[in-house]
């Protein structure tokens, strides 16, 4: 009888039964009671699963698009505001900002109130705005502080907002008809056009007082790389020292030289002939200048059609010809010859070394000649080249490709070594799909509309994206690492720079695709500075960074989106949060008193509370004998760098 009852009471359990969910509601037995929810819970379990991924993933889409809305609050009251946020900005240092903005005191623990001014700190920051706009001539402290409270605020926001609130701000959507992304500009109002006419009027007060008793930040210029021929011999040791004259008596403080690698180890590997440079450094020594060396492994002249200057060492390139892997390649497997890939770092490709100890046994051998120069102190640091141009990135805009300004470039990683490492890393994530490059990235002039890959919403930002420019990144990251392991090696206790570069075209987009293909993983909802840094601060190396130095015009500015000032805000900053001592090249050579002014400004910044400053300033420019530089403009900007210029800017 009992296995009578048991049977039917397990016949009840059939989900096809009419009656299973009122047996179910029944007071069961133990053991029923038990299988029912084993039954119940396995179909629950595998339905939450999926919705708790998929709530996880919504969760994580609606981060990613709140930060990119916070990124782009705080580019705008950085370039437009000129408020020094840190990088890792929140919204705390934000409402600060604008306290102190709006003449409140915010103390280090939150506390905030308001105190007036000493008049002399009043028309400090002021008065040349103030004055512009009241037509007394002179301006006592109370029509100050009244025209304060009565001059629109550069930004307002409502006190009953949360942070969540301001978080909603809507973005504009891509324009539908022609692909193109708008501009991101706050400044669309009423309001918002006369505060920037505010802020202009206060940096042009700035700008028209003098900079003496301001930090002083050494010069240093380059001399011209074709003044040692492919034999390393000094070309004309007269000019040089006609040019040395010149350099002297506009009180620069030392010469940039370029030490190439297709010189000095040009023709038999580790057979190394320094006698050009032995002479050049002689000659610097005579004048009592200042030199910074720079390890050039990277080509000279050759990123255009034209043929190279100065090539990579002959017996590399005639290895090349049986394995041109050792080369960076694009997509359609075009080699480029500029640089060694990175990928043979640690590849037994160079007659029997690797690529690191290729640079390594070069760094050596130039420690071991000028010796007695380093212990004198007239080499006071050495550049370590990491990449195309002697920069730390990919040779992603290559002219010698069909490379054109403002072109997205394209990804160099098709060579057999680095394909090698990128289907090793998508292995070990598990990630069969990941062992290849894009197929959607465009060309190398193409726009980040205009492909599936960098366009808004594309597949930069899905699983496969991020894990390919994780990867594309870290691989620059690493060599990075490798070769300043060896550098601080080679020249222990001596300084060591690092050049960064400015890929200020497409900032403005989501994607910041010149960047990506460059190989900074830097899209608007992640720093992809900060880990480079770590690496640099991990060496202790200085940071060079690329700047502008002019304004572009507005035509070019709304069709690449660029953003120079907001890209320079956010390495710097980077860098200067992580303790990273700095340093400025220019990028363009300049002729006029206008970019000579906003290389000033960026090399020792007026409103940084911290004073943070470079440590030194590389001048590139023509030969001073060729006569089209304006020496009294070139002197300007020396005194102005030094803090010796007691005249109007």
């Amino acid at each position: 009888m009992k296995n009578t009852n048991e049977d039917a009471s397990t016949q009840d359990l059939d989900p096809q039964s009419d009656h299973s969910s009122d047996y179910l509601a029944q007071p069961q037995p133990r053991r029923l009671r038990g299988f029912a929810a084993t039954a119940v819970g396995i179909n629950s379990t595998g339905k939450g699963k999926k919705e708790r991924e998929k709530e996880k993933e919504q969760t994580k889409l609606r981060e990613r698009h709140r930060r990119a809305i916070t990124s782009r609050m705080l580019a705008g009251l950085r370039q437009y505001g000129n408020f020094p946020l840190p990088a890792r900005a929140d919204m705390n240092d934000v409402l600060a900002a604008l306290a102190r903005e709006a003449g409140w005191i915010v103390d280090a623990d939150g506390t905030t109130y308001r105190q007036c001014l000493p008049p002399s700190h009043m028309g400090s920051f002021v008065a040349r705005s103030v004055e512009s706009q009241l037509s007394g001539g002179s301006l006592r402290t109370s029509s100050v502080k009244e025209t304060l409270e009565n001059q629109p605020p550069i930004l307002r926001i409502d006190e009953c907002l949360s942070p969540a609130s301001i978080d909603s701000v809507v973005i504009a959507e891509r324009d539908s008809k022609n692909g193109k992304y708008p501009s991101v500009s706050p400044v669309n109002s009423v309001d918002c056009l006369e505060a920037d006419q505010l802020m202009q009027d206060i940096h042009s007060g700035v700008h028209d007082n003098d900079f003496n008793c301001t930090p002083y930040v050494p010069v240093y210029t380059k001399l011209p790389a074709g003044i040692i021929n492919k034999f390393c011999q000094l070309m004309d040791p007269e000019d040089i020292r006609q040019e040395l004259i010149h350099i002297k008596s506009l009180n620069i403080d030392g010469v940039v030289v370029d030490c190439w690698w297709g010189i000095v180890e040009g023709w038999s590997p580790q057979k190394y002939v320094w006698s050009g440079y032995r002479e050049l450094f002689n000659i610097i020594r005579e004048f009592k200048l200042k030199l910074q060396v720079v390890m050039a492994f990277h080509e000279c002249g050759g990123n255009d059609s034209s043929d190279a200057l100065i090539s990579l060492p002959q017996w590399v390139l005639n290895i090349g010809k049986d394995n041109q892997d050792i080369f960076f390649t694009d997509r359609e497997g075009r080699r480029n010859t500029e640089c060694l890939s990175w990928g043979i770092d640690k590849e037994r490709v160079l007659k029997g070394r690797t690529g690191i100890e290729v640079y390594f046994d070069m760094m050596r051998s130039f420690r071991t000649e000028f010796d007695d120069l380093f212990a004198e102190g007239l080499i006071d640091a050495v550049e370590i080249g990491l990449g195309a141009s002697g920069e730390l990135k990919y040779p992603s805009f290559s002219e010698r490709m069909g490379w054109r300004y403002p072109g997205i470039g394209e990804f160099q990683c098709y060579d057999k070594y680095l394909q090698h490492s990128l289907r090793r890393a998508a292995k070990l994530r598990g990630h069969s799909f990941g062992a290849r490059g894009p197929d959607n990235a465009g060309h190398y002039n193409s726009m980040p509309h205009e492909t599936g890959f960098f366009c808004e919403r594309g597949d930069y930002d899905n699983y496969y994206g991020r894990f390919f420019l994780h990867w594309y990144s870290q691989t620059l990251i690493d060599h990075a690492d490798n070769v300043l392991s060896l550098a601080s090696l080679a020249f222990e206790e001596t300084k060591i720079i690092v050049k960064i570069p400015a890929v200020y075209w497409w900032y403005k987009t989501p994607s910041h695709a010149a960047e990506l293909t460059a190989g900074y993983h830097n899209p608007t909802n992640q720093d992809g500075y900060s880990p480079v840094f770590e690496v640099l601060r991990k060496h202790a190396v200085t940071m060079k960074f690329v700047c502008l130095g002019f304004n572009l015009s507005s035509q070019d500015a709304n069709e690449s989106l660029v953003d120079p000032e907001g890209l320079s805000w956010q390495v710097l900053n980077s860098a200067w949060e992580r303790g990273l001592v700095t340093a400025g090249e220019n990028a363009l050579f300049c002729y006029d008193r206008e970019r000579y002014k906003r290389l000033v400004e960026m090399a020792k910044p007026r409103n940084d509370p911290d004073q943070r400053h470079f440590s030194f300033f590389v001048y590139q420019q023509p030969s001073l004998l060729q006569g089209n530089v304006c020496l009294s403009e070139l002197d300007f900007f020396i005194k102005c760098m030094h803090g010796e210029m007691t005249g109007h800017m």
